[in-house]
């Protein structure tokens, strides 16, 4: 089943910014130091259950690989290139953005850490500054 979620003619904002990876610490240390993990779970989210990530590690420069799942994370659900391109966000700090993905995905009703289990069931979250 290929679930289109973003296609919208506007750009929505990024949940939360690059630099907010301390909020959730345990991604956060999870992407530190074995990135290979939450870049997995953000592959086969993106896709839909539909990803090969298992030779992660044997890549070298794997922010490469990162920065192409960042522009799909992005053009599914319409968001913006922010602060810079991909490529540059990933290769800069890399931990940094695969936490504000793993976020974004979050907060759209999704569980990376449970890999793809289907369309999300919740409702997503309302940043405190909005309201219905």
């Amino acid at each position: 089943m290929n679930v289109e979620y973003g296609h919208r003619p506007q750009q929505s904002k990024w949940s939360g910014g690059l630099c907010n990876c301390g909020e959730d610490v345990t991604t956060c240390c999870i992407s530190c130091f074995l990135p290979c993990i939450t870049f997995g779970q953000i592959a086969e989210t993106v896709d839909e259950g539909r990803s090969l990530y298992a030779l992660l590690f044997t890549i070298q420069c794997h922010w490469v690989y990162s920065c192409m799942y960042r522009e799909k994370l992005r053009q599914k659900f319409g968001l913006p290139e922010e602060p810079c391109c991909d490529c540059c966000v990933h290769f800069c700090c890399d931990p940094c953005a695969l936490c504000q993905e793993h976020a974004e995905l979050k907060s759209r009703g999704f569980d990376p850490s449970k890999g793809w289990i289907g369309p999300p069931t919740a409702a997503p979250q309302m940043p405190p500054s909005m309201f219905k």
